[in-house]
This record gives structure tokens, C-alpha cells and sequence, in this order.
């Protein structure tokens, strides 16, 4: 049942720190999603989906925004979001729409979020940072008079009934509601991932994915209390889509599930993300509801920038000028010309980096001695990885200076300077890695794509 204007509802459920192969349709076979996979089978499923910036902040700003950091100027944690950029709640709100935020926000310069610093959002139930004012069972955020709520049962469900209030008491009306959870994020005081009882021990010491088993890093201490997350993550997906079928709006809400970034536990670095890794990157991405049925998957690349032109397009809103993604809803059209075949990263807080992902390779460079928090980006990168993904899908083998491989470096090279130069308006220097002999064969130009 549509509300009385006819428009789409619009909910955006937005993880944090998931990586892709927390799901099903995905390859993991720990039946962890049963609600997301039924959601990206019968709905739209964007099988090529990545993060433009493996780090919180910055990628909520891009995914408030619809540009990349270096536009925010969101680019590294700790930087609130500047008041003149346009949010999906102001967007939202400006045709009409009631809006809602609920949960994690990680966007302004306090804990207790003020409301010039809510990008827009009529009603509020947030934190700045979940991770310091809360813990698996004891939830609290804050109002739009700023004062704290502590919400009942595990952190997962209490944010997801507040998520379904919202919904039952704005039935009647357009809503555009983003409910943001913490999980699968990491408790930043223990350094634990802390599953709901019970669920940790259900997960530990089971399928491991092929990159951390080939790895050291903490996936062993840590996989089972992160994959019990998932799954209490997507027990809540599933009640909040009962919810609004049970209110006869279901058919009516376009649902939005995606991620900032993934999780390599510090198998890359000595942290849990910030790298040009697919662990890092690569996110779970689907949705439903009105020009979304039966869309299918969907193999183009598609960034999160490309998020938010995407949901407004469907909901029939204008797309702001300064967005600098692309609405995916004409590739559901048949309409593929121009769409580009690769992703641009940017990388920051631990380092300067970029990066270019195509259908088959990975191709990065960072700033030599220029630490992530000191400037946003360098007029000089040097190689760092180089990744063959048909052959080397997990990216155990890093490419980057051999001989052998000198001419699609070449290729990925000039990809990486053409983003660098169109979304940051100049163009860097990107210095070879040292040559290296090895490799069982040459790669052509041709191979990979001027």
C-alpha cells in the first residue's frame, strides 16, 4: 500500500566494516544472510561493488554526499562534515520527505552530535562514534534534544527497533530513513568483535576465507564473534522488511544494504582496513522495492559514490550538481554506454594512497613519508601493489615490478592518473616500483585495456 503521495519510501541499511563475503551470494557458506541473499536474488544485487575510501568517516561522508573525499574534505576519521555540502536527508527533505537518523553517524566534531552538525536529518537517534558511548548490551544514544537514551537487548536489535518505531509511526508518509549500526565493527576498548551470546562459539573455527587463511593477522581470535555479528545483522534486516510488509509498504520502500568499507584483520597492515585490498574495498551491495525487482545482478563496477544519485533516481528526486557518482537505475535499463569498467580509491588516515580496480586487476600507489593525516593527497605516489585477479583472486601475489608485467603496469598507471586527475584536478607523478625479473608470461596491452 502506497502512503498518500504515491512516492517510494526510501530505508537505507548501512553496516559497518562488513566484508563481502560475509554473504551468501557471495560464496560464504555459513548461511549467515538468508535475508540479504533472498533480498539481492529477487531485487538488484551489485555483484561489483566497492568503497571509494576504506576508512569510516570518510566513506559516510561520500555515502551522505555522493562525492569523494577529497570534495568533503572528510578525509580522515575525526573531520566533521562540512555544513555547505547537500546530504541525502536535506535531499530528502527538500521534496517533502520526513527524515530519519539512527545509529552511528561519525561525521561531527563532538560525541553528542549537534543539530547544525546532523546533515539535515529531521528526526535524530545517533551517536557521533557508537563505539565509545555504547557496548554490545548496553546501547545508549541521543535525541534530537541531545539526551541520552539507553535502548534495551543487544545493540544490533535495539537499533533496529528503534528503526522499525520510525517506520510504524511514519507509515502514512513519504520517509527516508537511514538506520546506521556499529556491527560488524570492532569494540574499539577491548579490541573484540562481541557477537550476541551464544553466536561466537556457533562460528569459531569454521570456514575461513582463503586470503586470511593464507595470512597471519587476528581472523582466527576474531572471525567467529565478526561472523556472529553478520548474522545478527541480517536477523535485523529480516524483521525490519517484515515490518514494512506487515504494514502493507514493503512494496512501496526501496531498501538500500551496504557497508563503508570491509575488514582484512590486520593481515595487510597493523589494523583492520585502510589498504586497496579487496578485503578492504569490496562491500555487499543490494536493493529492492520499486525499479529494483527482479533487476538481477548487476557485474558492472560500481562505487559508493555511485549510492546516493542512485537512490534519489529512483525515487524520482533531482540528482545535485556536485555529486560526483552516477546513478546505476539506466544500467537496469540496458543503458551500459560510458559506464566505467573500473573504481578509483582513495586512501587515507595511515597513509596517502590510490588506487584502480578493474573487472581483473588491482593497480595502487602511496605517498612515500607523507602520513594519512597530514595532507589528503601528494603530487608524488610511488607502485606499491599490483594484483592479477583471474589468476591470484585472493592477492597473494603481488605483481607490482616485473618485467613480465610491465606493460599492463603501464596501462593501470595511466588509468589511476586519469581518476586522480578528473576528481582531484591534477595530475601527480606516480614513480615505478624497482624492477624486478619474473613472471611465467608477458601481459599486453591488449589484455587489459587502454
Amino acid at each position: 500500500m502506497a502512503n498518500r503521495t504515491g512516492r517510494p519510501n526510501v530505508v537505507v541499511f548501512f553496516t559497518d566494516q562488513q566484508r563481502w563475503d560475509s554473504t551468501g551470494v557471495h560464496g560464504n557458506p555459513l548461511e549467515l544472510t538468508p535475508n540479504f541473499d533472498r533480498m539481492a536474488q529477487r531485487g538488484t544485487h551489485l555483484y561489483n561493488a566497492f568503497t571509494c575510501q576504506p576508512v569510516c568517516g570518510p566513506a559516510r561522508a561520500s555515502l551522505q554526499t555522493g562525492m569523494y573525499s577529497t570534495a568533503t574534505g572528510v578525509w580522515h576519521n575525526g573531520i566533521a562534515l562540512p555544513r555547505n555540502l547537500k546530504t541525502l536527508g536535506q535531499c530528502f527533505g527538500e521534496a517533502g520527505y520526513r527524515t530519519g537518523y539512527i545509529g552511528k553517524w561519525h561525521l561531527a566534531s563532538q560525541t553528542v552530535v549537534p543539530e547544525e552538525e546532523r546533515g539535515g536529518y529531521e528526526y535524530w537517534l545517533g551517536a557521533n562514534c557508537t563505539e565509545f558511548t555504547s557496548e554490545a548490551y548496553r546501547t545508549v544514544y541521543y535525541d534530537n534534544d541531545n539526551k541520552p537514551v539507553r535502548l534495551p537487548g543487544y545493540r544490533v536489535d535495539a537499533t533496529a527497533d528503534a528503526a522499525i518505531r520510525y517506520i510504524y509511526e511514519h507509515k502514512d508518509e513519504p520517509f527516508f530513513l537511514f538506520t546506521s549500526f556499529i556491527e560488524p565493527h570492532f569494540q574499539n576498548r577491548l579490541d573484540s568483535y562481541p557477537a550476541p551470546d551464544g553466536y561466537e562459539h556457533r562460528y569459531q573455527g569454521r570456514w575461513v576465507p582463503p586470503d586470511l587463511l593464507a595470512l597471519q593477522g587476528s581472523q582466527h581470535q576474531h572471525l567467529g564473534g565478526y561472523w556472529g555479528m553478520c548474522k545478527r545483522l541480517d536477523e535485523a534486516l529480516g524483521r525490519m522488511l517484515d515490518a514494512l510488509k506487515s504494514l502493507d509498504i514493503l512494496d512501496n520502500t526501496i531498501v538500500l544494504f551496504t557497508t563503508d568499507h570491509g575488514c582484512h584483520f590486520k593481515t595487510r597492515n597493523s589494523e583492520y582496513k585502510r589498504s586497496c585490498h579487496e578485503s578492504s574495498i569490496r562491500i555487499p551491495t543490494a536493493l529492492s522495492g520499486p525499479g529494483f525487482e527482479g533487476g538481477g545482478q548487476v557485474r558492472q563496477m560500481v562505487s559508493l559514490v555511485d549510492l546516493p544519485p542512485t537512490v534519489l533516481d529512483a525515487a524520482g528526486l533531482p540528482i545535485p550538481a556536485q555529486m560526483q557518482g552516477r546513478s546505476v537505475v539506466p544500467l537496469l535499463r540496458g543503458q551500459r554506454d560510458g559506464w566505467p569498467d573500473d573504481v578509483f580509491v582513495q586512501i587515507s588516515e595511515a597513509q596517502v594512497g590510490r588506487a584502480v580496480r578493474t573487472q581483473r586487476w588491482t593497480y595502487s600507489a602511496s605517498a612515500p613519508g607523507v602520513g594519512g593525516k597530514e595532507r589528503p593527497e601528494s603530487d608524488t605516489y610511488v607502485e606499491e601493489f599490483l594484483y592479477d585477479l583471474e589468476a591470484d583472486p585472493y592477492q597473494l601475489n603481488n605483481l607490482i615490478g616485473l618485467t613480465s608485467h610491465q606493460e599492463v603496469t603501464r596501462v593501470m598507471r595511466e588509468r589511476l592518473l586519469r581518476h586522480i586527475e578528473k576528481v582531484e584536478g591534477c595530475r601527480p607523478t606516480i614513480q615505478d616500483a624497482p624492477s624486478r625479473p619474473g613472471g611465467q608470461k608477458r601481459v599486453y596491452a591488449e589484455e587489459v585495456g587502454q
